[in-house]
């Protein structure tokens, strides 16, 4: 058996650690006749509009691989100011046909641009509160820069085509809905 030998001021002898626990016949624990990389895992496009809380958790484990060494989020919270206004939530609604098919669209885009597994884009609808997430996308990959530079084109796209639109709740009990700057179909006022 290998082992790998550790010294250390924190050990008061030489330790030695197997690198490998020894294996018995027949126990679960056998190492596979195959290369752990020939499993194929299909690539999932995962796309919700909830009213319910955001979990960032739950997003990041439904785009987790055991191909990919990176997971890439961008979570976009309720803040609680805009223009010197104390905002206490934000409301979004979404023509749901149109936006569902636009964000399909954005995940075959990000496909052809860049090696990635698994893609989740959430958005919530109706009341969300100052600190919650209102949108979280997760995109995986085997390497860092395919997943970052996803993640970052798939939230830039959505802002600009995707029909979500967003009411700000002033502390003052007015509101205003927001118009997206990045919007493609926003005129230049």
């Amino acid at each position: 058996m290998s082992s790998l030998e550790i010294n250390s001021s924190c050990f008061s002898q030489e330790t030695k650690l197997p690198l490998s626990p020894p294996l018995v016949e027949g126990s679960a624990f056998e190492p596979l006749g195959q290369d752990m990389n020939a499993v194929e895992e299909k690539a999932k496009d995962i796309i919700k509009f909830t009213a319910e809380k955001l979990s960032i958790d739950e997003v990041s484990q439904l785009v987790t691989s055991p191909l990919c060494g990176a997971i890439s989020l961008f979570v976009g919270t309720t803040r609680n100011n805009f223009e010197e206004k104390k905002v206490i939530s934000l409301e979004y609604e979404a023509y749901l046909p149109m936006a569902e098919n636009e964000v399909r669209k954005i995940c075959s885009d990000i496909r052809q641009k860049w090696p990635v597994k698994h893609i989740a884009v959430f958005h919530r609808l109706g009341l969300v509160p100052v600190s919650e997430a209102s949108i979280i996308i997760a995109v995986s990959s085997a390497h860092r820069a395919a997943s970052l530079e996803a993640v970052s084109y798939a939230i830039d796209t959505l802002k600009a085509k995707v029909p979500i639109w967003k009411k700000e709740m002033y502390e003052e009990s007015s509101s205003s809905w927001k118009r997206n700057k990045e919007c493609f179909w926003a005129t230049n006022d």
